[in-house]
């Protein structure tokens, strides 16, 4: 078992998160995580409406009694969806942990925080960390540039943003971005993080609503298997290296706007790839850890092989390399 100031704070056993995944952060994945001691998010705009928000929970609900989050992510849009609904039912349906991403959250951490509701904020960088802090949120998810989607300007990889942020930071604070394995919890615990988050990892499960051959394709694709598209529109999002990212890219090359773009992105053509398993179909969010995953294990087996093997790692093999342990193991 491994305690940290998160585990505490938030009320789960172990010190891992399924953070928020467009299209895949579904109930069946966000219980079967829950079951396995670590702390599931339910993506709440993947659900079409509040209504249907509503519906998913209770449904996640049927089939857990562990706690488990919604994700809301605040991004910039034409239309925006309506955002203090989705918050109202998070909060009426009775959920105590919230996953914010994206603009301020200031008014959504306000309401959340008076109705009891834990706020877990993920950012790319230790300014906006430490602005959320000040906001009042109880614990930050920080962002490395390895990470699937959204990485920020910055490229500030992990080796050196967790701990430069968790220099700063006083609250409880996960790492995000190339985390698959015991290594990487190990890691992030050395550099001052009190957890991991994971995406890639979880979508690569038995139980991850995915169509079977994107999760093979994930095993099957290296830690040179991503794109970085939008990188002339400063909006940034890490996918899957395709047919169609390789496409979006050449078009920058050439100033495409966002426009000219815009069909090859669409959101509905990425779910398409989830629901046929044609990885080609569209872009599609994942991280440079697909270099780690090589196998599609259930969320329980995958979360206390995390653990156990962890534990080793700490117990084992660093402890033998201190002189205490190198004495110990000599004699």
């Amino acid at each position: 078992m491994i305690k940290t100031r998160f585990t505490e704070a938030f009320g789960v056993e172990h010190p891992i998160v399924q953070g928020g995944m467009q299209w895949v952060g579904r109930a069946e994945l966000v219980a079967a995580v829950a079951n396995a001691g670590a702390l599931g998010m339910i993506t709440a705009l993947t659900q079409p409406t509040p209504d249907d928000l509503a519906k998913e929970i209770a449904r996640c609900r049927e089939m857990t009694d562990k706690p488990f989050g919604v994700n809301l992510t605040i991004l910039p849009a034409i239309k925006p969806p309506p955002y203090a609904e989705y918050r109202r039912v998070i909060i009426e349906s009775g959920v105590k942990i919230v996953e914010t991403a994206g603009n301020k959250p200031q008014e959504h951490v306000e309401d959340f925080k008076e109705n009891g509701v834990k706020v877990l904020h993920k950012c790319t960088s230790v300014r906006h960390a430490l602005s959320a802090e000040r906001m009042g949120v109880d614990g930050i998810s920080i962002d490395g540039f390895e990470c699937a989607g959204h990485p920020g300007e910055d490229d500030t990889p992990g080796l050196v943003l967790i701990p430069a942020a968790a220099d700063k930071i006083k609250i409880p604070m996960i790492a995000s971005g190339g985390f698959a394995d015991a290594r990487g919890l190990v890691a992030a615990l050395a550099l001052g993080a009190d957890g991991i988050n994971m995406g890639t990892r979880f979508m690569c499960t038995k139980e991850s609503p995915i169509h079977q051959a994107v999760k093979e394709k994930i095993v099957a694709n290296d830690e040179r298997s991503t794109d970085l598209i939008f990188r002339t529109l400063r909006n940034t999002s890490r996918v899957a290296k395709n047919a169609i990212s390789q496409q979006v890219i050449e078009l920058e090359k050439q100033g495409a706007t966002f426009e000219q773009v815009k069909e090859l992105v669409a959101g509905s053509r990425g779910k398409m790839v989830y629901v046929n398993g044609d990885t080609d179909e569209g872009v599609w969010s994942a991280g440079m850890v697909q270099g780690l995953i090589h196998d599609i294990p259930s969320c329980a087996e995958l979360v206390s092989r995390i653990v156990r093997e962890a534990e080793a790692i700490i117990r084992g093999r660093l402890e033998a390399m201190t002189s205490g342990g190198a004495r110990e193991a000599a004699e």
